[in-house]
């Protein structure tokens, strides 16, 4: 399964490097980063229907995850991959929002590695 984490925190690419390093070496899952809403779609156009599974941070400077997820709910319907937002604020606005835009799941920081992983075993 091909994961695309979005967050503009660099430090997260080794954090989910370190998590699931079991899952990429056996092959299981396959991790791609973006560190904007702009560079996610960027990959997304390049690497059309790639990845199954989109893990983006929610508030980011220029494009949100939120704006970023409604493109992506918009544009990549065949079929759209599943979206979960991530982010510091657990408020009750942001979760509304998420959702109202086609959110799949919600998931605060820091991340529960523990519980994300037996979410992604669903999605296979």
């Amino acid at each position: 399964m091909k994961i695309l984490v979005v967050d503009d925190e660099t430090d997260v690419q080794a954090l989910f490097e370190q998590r699931f390093r079991k899952e990429i070496r056996s092959g299981e899952m396959q991790f791609d980063f973006a560190f904007s809403g702009e560079e996610a779609l960027k990959y997304l156009n390049q690497h059309e229907q790639e990845a199954v599974l989109i893990l983006s941070d929610i508030n980011m400077p220029g494009m949100s995850g939120l704006e970023l997820l409604s493109q992506i709910k918009q544009k990549y319907l065949k079929p759209p991959p599943v979206v979960m937002m991530i982010t510091a604020y657990g408020d009750e606005e942001n979760y509304t929002n998420a959702k109202k835009l086609g959110a799949d799941d919600f998931l605060t920081k820091p991340v529960d590695f523990s519980s994300l992983k037996e979410k992604l075993k669903g999605i296979h």
